[in-house]
């Protein structure tokens, strides 16, 4: 099993970010390249269209608000892995700072260990950087 983490530190409190990102179905609000989302299953099930039109369809496996993390699993998605299975946490650093990481776990499919790592990290990386943009505006 193949892992990809990312993670971003935030001069914004933890409380205001997890506001921002701690919905399942927020990830327009934050992330450009996921324009559309759609949740089903009351809440635990999200369908994701990206920019090019794709869909990408996740469950909900955990989620504690409490500690400001959820985990979810793919259940459709135009990527070259398995068993998926990725959580967003995010950390109170201090007050006025916050961490929040993106990590995530699969078996790649049809694609070398390798190529399928540069992918997820790629994608938490990018989506990290477009947080930190929408948090800046």
């Amino acid at each position: 099993m193949a892992t990809a983490t990312a993670t971003i530190d935030l001069p914004v409190p933890a409380a205001h970010v997890w506001q921002l990102i701690g919905g399942f179905g927020s990830l327009p609000d934050w992330l450009p390249y996921i324009p559309h989302s759609a949740l089903s299953e009351g809440g635990r099930v999200r369908s994701l269209t990206n920019e090019e039109g794709g869909v990408i369809v996740e469950r909900l496996e955990a989620f504690d608000n409490q500690a400001r993390t959820y985990s979810y699993s793919i259940l459709q998605a135009p990527f070259p892995v398995t068993g998926y299975r990725s959580t967003l946490t995010v950390h109170e650093v201090s007050g006025e700072r916050s961490r929040v990481e993106w990590s995530g776990t699969f078996t790649p499919a049809g694609t070398s260990e390798e190529e399928a790592i540069t992918l997820f990290q790629g994608i938490y990386t990018d989506g990290l950087a477009a947080l930190r943009k929408t948090l800046d505006t």
